[in-house]
């Protein structure tokens, strides 16, 4: 069903009118991320929720406008997942970094003239670049395995949807954003059965600069 889900909301989006008239924008959005993972080992084990760990995130954008207060906006993002797992028990913490480029495929909806409100919601996908177990102190069947040893097999492919919040202001051809993202994760990492369940969310906080490079006549 979640699969279903996410290609109905690829096909929807994608089939915006992105390429007819309107204006086109480019540049470039940065700032930091959060993320955690949420899992049972077992069927039958409760939810345990990792801490989170925090990233610098960038990418590269392009907004493009087909009508007054609506348009699209698809980015190429180099973003890193993860999860910080402490035990007191053990005394001691496991932490994994996964490297993603991800390309979220956002609608984007505005409010205003000059300083604008505006909502981006739509679907992403990406791929694992790098999986790293940057701190490993103990191990067992009811704690997340590891994704960067020799023996581990990751899923390179990412899938979910994206959806966030902002505040943006123009000047003359410029635009300068700044949001706050959620993302859930639908695929997950792990390929091996070492884990029954596991989800993954992740918060952006970004700034978003713009330069429009093209603009219709009907625009003018």
């Amino acid at each position: 069903m979640q699969k279903f889900i996410f290609s109905l909301a690829v096909s929807v989006f994608l089939s915006l009118p992105a390429f007819v008239q309107g204006q086109t924008s480019f540049g470039i959005r940065g700032g930091y991320s959060v993320s955690s993972m949420t899992y049972r080992a077992t069927p039958s084990s409760p939810q345990t929720r990792t801490s989170g760990i925090s990233a610098p995130t960038f990418a590269f954008v392009m907004e493009h406008f087909a009508g007054k207060n609506a348009g699209i906006q698809i980015e190429v993002q180099y973003l890193t997942l993860g999860f910080t797992q402490t035990d007191t028990v053990l005394v001691g913490t496991n932490r994994t970094e996964l490297d993603y480029l991800k390309m979220p495929v956002l609608s984007n909806f505005y409010a205003g003239k000059g300083g604008r409100f505006h909502i981006k919601i739509g679907p992403h996908f990406g791929y694992l670049l790098n999986a790293t177990d940057v701190q490993r102190d103990f191990d067992g069947d009811k704690f997340l395995p590891t994704y960067g040893g020799r023996g581990d097999n990751p899923r390179k492919f990412m899938y979910g949807l994206t959806g966030g919040a902002g505040l943006s202001t123009l000047f003359g051809k410029s635009t300068l954003e700044g949001d706050l993202r959620l993302s859930y994760e639908f695929g997950r990492p792990e390929t091996q059965d070492r884990i029954f369940d596991m989800t993954s969310t992740n918060i952006e906080l970004t700034i978003t600069y713009l330069f429009q490079a093209l603009k219709s006549k009907s625009q003018n």
